[in-house]
């Protein structure tokens, strides 16, 4: 089994969440066929996809999803009506519910 350093891991991702994430995907890649992108005599693919990460061959790239800048719930319970009407209430019936209280 191959030991791969999380040290030098993790200064390539300084996150071990987003390290799962890319070795992950990078893994799934090579078992669809994807090739390496290192020369290795590793055989299984989750350690061919960290060797990869740890020389430098897989990047992250972090995306922000379009318009998360700004959305925020408006103060005053506006995120609950939301919730609520994710469950299917009506807005009418979620303020009723509101001036009750």
């Amino acid at each position: 089994m191959a030991q791969v350093p999380i040290d030098e891991l993790l200064k390539r991702c300084n996150s071990i969440y987003k390290l799962v994430v890319i070795a992950a995907k990078r893994a799934k890649e090579l078992s669809e066929g994807s090739p390496k992108l290192i020369k290795a005599d590793l055989k299984k693919i989750t350690s061919i996809a960290l060797e990869e990460i740890r020389q430098g061959k897989v990047l992250y790239k972090s995306q922000e999803p379009e318009g998360a800048e700004g959305e925020r719930p408006a103060a005053g319970g506006a995120g609950k009506a939301k919730k609520r009407a994710a469950k299917g209430e009506p807005a009418e019936r979620a303020a009723a519910k509101k001036k009750k209280s």
